[in-house]
């Protein structure tokens, strides 16, 4: 293995040596890594921190440490650094031609964890897909519907792309049911009954207050819209709205409110005349 050597960058590297110094290497990386993720680990611990901050420290800790063990690793295995001058032009290369989406998600992800337009537990809409954020990472952002579905979206994507965001300012969202009640009913009586009603259900926020609106005409009764506020979207919206369907139809029933069925009147003409 002496015997069989080559020359880098001016360097003489034999077998051995670099046989050795791989195995050097891979247990200067592999401290590395435990090394960065004990320090990763305290720092997303420190609750005093906001999480942004704390994903900001983590992975620019994580990235320096790697760099750090990959000179180090190079230096043991008996490679010089200065070949890295030609690997650096390499990947620079490559980085503008192949690797260049990939480095746009690397930058974007410090970007959106800098200006924390998006936050982790924020619920958000991506290309139709809706859910709430649970990990951002420096390639890609994890959003996490109601079903258990989790989209992995490139963080480029959220830096060029419209994104809604229920939570970025206000964490409160407004929900909406409609109802419909038999023409005579009084709906002025009616209004604050159904309103006191859906301000019962837990989940609805008391201010801004519940509301009730004729909505339409229809052929068969009245529209009702009733708008209520939820500040916890994150659990669902699908639960709430049938609770308050059920609070809707309790009170109806209670006050003997109609709602109405499909009605058609059917003419039946005698035989026709000779």
């Amino acid at each position: 293995m002496e015997d069989v050597h080559w020359k880098i960058a001016g360097s003489e590297v034999t077998l051995r040596g670099l046989f050795e110094g791989t195995l050097s290497a891979a247990v200067v990386l592999v401290l590395v890594l435990w090394l960065s993720a004990t320090i990763e680990a305290r720092l997303l611990a420190a609750r005093s921190v906001n999480m942004s901050v704390r994903k900001i420290a983590a992975n620019a800790t994580r990235a320096g440490l790697l760099l750090v063990g990959v000179l180090i690793a190079l230096s043991v295995a008996g490679i010089p650094l200065g070949a890295l001058s030609v690997i650096g032009g390499a990947v620079g290369v490559g980085i503008g031609f192949g690797l260049q989406k990939l480095a746009a998600n690397y930058v974007s992800g410090f970007v959106i964890l800098a200006e924390r337009s998006l936050r982790i537990g924020d619920t958000v809409k991506v290309d139709n897909f809706e859910g709430r954020i649970t990990d951002i990472t420096t390639r890609y952002t994890v959003i996490r519907a109601a079903n258990g579905r989790e989209s992995i979206v490139p963080n480029e994507m959220l830096i060029t792309q419209r994104v809604e965001n229920y939570s970025f300012a206000d964490p409160n969202v407004a929900l909406s049911t409609t109802v419909q009640v038999a023409y005579g009913t009084d709906l002025a009586a009616l209004f604050p009954q159904l309103a006191a009603a859906v301000a019962a259900v837990p989940r609805v926020l008391a201010e801004p207050a519940p509301s009730v609106q004729l909505s339409n005409f229809a052929s068969d009764g009245m529209d009702l819209t009733i708008a209520f506020w939820i500040a916890d979207l994150h659990n669902g919206q699908g639960n709430v709205r049938s609770d308050v369907n059920l609070a809707l139809l309790a009170t109806l029933n209670r006050l003997g409110v109609e709602i109405p069925f499909p009605q058609r009147v059917v003419r039946s003409l005698g035989p026709a005349a000779d």
